[in-house]
């Protein structure tokens, strides 16, 4: 069956996607005469299905392919709604293998507008699109203004921009209207962006959203983890924008402080980077604790430099730990045993309780030390909640601690949180990382990406040098590729140690990776052929593209019972 509506006396078959959660079929339903004009491709019909109406996708339409009469076929139930555009759909497939699945759902989800439409209005454009920007990263310093290179990638026509967080895209789209551009910020005004304007904004399901005659795309902080769905399909908007661009002709630009090693090996030598002297009083001043010559067992994460910041009364400080509750690793005082899990012998925390719990299986214990029996535990690694106090009488001043679980952040001169401060509070002089090294050795491939996200962040947060930003980093790694290229504001440092170690270790770009977890994960990466390894509770199967990986993920076979969940290219392994 080859998309494309018919003629209205012809016999047309349409091959429809239900939205239905685990059924990742389709089905061929006939198409009445009365409906022939308005279904076509990504069209939101209802159909019959098992004695129920469900609403669904129309992905093909055509005339009968022979395989079932057409008289056997049941017809549509009802025409719903404009749906995803027709090149939207055709991208789906695609999707769907490079991310290994053969799901098509989520994707159209992620295409599709938020309630039923029935008619766009006309198209709303002021902009005679004149030459096209051309595909490239931009590397554009943490406290730099997007919005001249982005007006300058709308002058070329119709242009789709998308930015990790819905509060900046919602900011970025009002800036543009006021220039006087027509502008469509989606999901909320999706009808308007499939109508036609000179910017759609959004964030990463915007990758999927309407815009006819579309010229440019433009991801604006390319790095940020939020750009990829957290949810199996794992897929990342800029690898569906540049696979987009490139089939619709049109040019994609990467934009970031720090570009990934993904869209670095992308764009080659389509590199633009600013100057020496923009870039380096675009980035904060950073100090760096050298934590190395401390002793061991009388560690404490409020060192003297940082107490100097909490205690002047002048500066707002922001302190930043990955880690919730009292403790997260401890030792035993008097025996200098860590403490494990009796049942599967995983590191343990202290919960705000005292107790010590497991976060591996759940097993909670007293705080009491299994090798002798003593109750006085070093903590080696304190979470916010102990921290806090630790903070509190330091600063001689309160502290509020703030984690992912706070609803109100209340008003503060000193907080402690885990990341989550990091978009909670604003107008900051001092951004302490109290443990960075957490994040730099990570037991992710990612980690020195990530880690510089968060520096990037608190740049953000903090300001440029001129205006006194400052960030204090405590770590016993001083000369870690992710501070030098911080200290000297010259992300290559960090881009050219992270890219040879990657390429050496065949990880992404350079060869495709999927983790998979769950009951019977050996047996599936097993079915695949691919080459595979355990690592405690995830196996990673990897391949040397990410359309073979995908291709094979999703014919391999599922072990009867079997609950697992794939993540191809995996942000947190």
């Amino acid at each position: 069956m080859s998309p494309g509506p018919g003629a209205a006396d012809e016999v047309l078959v349409a091959r429809v996607v239900p939205d239905v959660t685990g059924l990742d079929k389709h089905f061929d339903y006939l198409v009445p005469e009365a409906m022939a004009d308005a279904v076509r491709p990504g069209s939101q019909v209802r159909v019959p299905l098992h004695g129920r109406r469900v609403g669904g996708w129309v992905i093909a339409v055509g005339p009968p392919d022979g395989s079932v009469a057409p008289d056997r076929l049941l017809p549509l139930a009802k025409w719903s709604g404009i749906g995803p555009a027709p090149e939207l759909v055709e991208l789906a497939p695609w999707a769907a293998t490079r991310w290994g699945t053969d799901r098509l759902r989520p994707f159209l989800v992620a295409a599709s507008p938020p309630t039923l439409v029935r008619a766009v209005p006309p198209p709303n454009r002021t902009v005679d699109p004149g030459p096209t920007t051309s595909s490239a990263v931009h590397r554009v310093p943490p406290n730099t203004d997007p919005l001249p290179l982005v007006l300058g990638a709308a002058a070329g026509g119709p242009l789709l921009v998308l930015h990790p967080t819905l509060a900046a895209a919602r900011a970025l789209a009002n800036r543009l209207r006021r220039t006087g551009l027509a502008v469509a910020l989606v999901p909320e005004q999706w009808a308007r962006a499939a109508g036609g304007v000179d910017v759609v904004v959004g964030t990463r399901a915007g990758v999927w959203a309407p815009c006819p005659g579309l010229a440019t795309i433009v991801v604006l902080d390319e790095h940020d983890e939020s750009l990829q769905e957290e949810r199996t399909p794992t897929w990342h908007a800029r690898d569906v924008a540049i696979e987009r661009a490139r089939r619709a002709g049109a040019a994609c630009v990467l934009v970031s402080p720090s570009p990934s090693v993904t869209a670095l090996e992308w764009a080659g030598d389509r590199f633009v980077r600013p100057s020496v002297a923009e870039e380096r009083a675009s980035w904060p001043l950073l100090e760096v604790v050298d934590r190395t010559q401390e002793e061991p067992w009388k560690r404490s994460l409020v060192t003297s430099e940082l107490i100097r910041h909490l205690r002047d009364p002048q500066q707002r400080v922001v302190c930043v730990l990955n880690v919730v509750g009292r403790a997260r690793l401890l030792a035993c005082r008097a025996c200098r045993n860590l403490q494990r899990c009796e049942r599967c012998d995983a590191a343990v925390r202290q919960d705000d309780a005292g107790s010590f719990v497991c976060a591996r299986c759940g097993t909670v214990r007293p705080a009491v030390c299994q090798h002798c029996g003593s109750m006085a535990m070093a903590n080696v690694r304190p979470g916010v909640s102990r921290i806090r106090e630790e903070l509190e009488a330091a600063a001689a001043r309160p502290v509020v601690a703030v984690t992912g679980d706070s609803d109100h952040v209340a008003p503060a001169d000193v907080y402690v949180g885990t990341e989550a401060v990091l978009h909670r509070v604003r107008n900051t002089d001092v951004v302490a990382f109290l443990d960075l090294d957490a994040e730099l050795l990570a037991p992710r491939y990612r980690a020195a990406e990530q880690a510089m996200a968060l520096l990037v962040r608190a740049a953000r947060l903090v300001g440029p040098r001129a205006a006194g930003g400052r960030l204090l980093v405590q770590t016993f790694l001083p000369h870690h590729e992710v501070l030098e290229a911080v200290l000297h504001a010259d992300p290559t440092r960090l881009a050219v140690v992270e890219t040879e170690r990657r390429r050496l270790l065949g990880l992404p770009p350079f060869r495709a990776l999927a983790a998979v977890q769950g009951n019977g994960a050996d047996e599936l990466a097993a079915s695949t052929g691919l080459e595979h390894t355990t690592a405690g509770t995830v196996t990673l199967v990897r391949g040397d593209t990410w359309l073979e990986l995908g291709e094979r993920l999703a014919a391999a076979p599922r072990p009867p019972g079997s609950r697992l969940r794939v993540e191809v290219d995996p942000p947190r392994r």
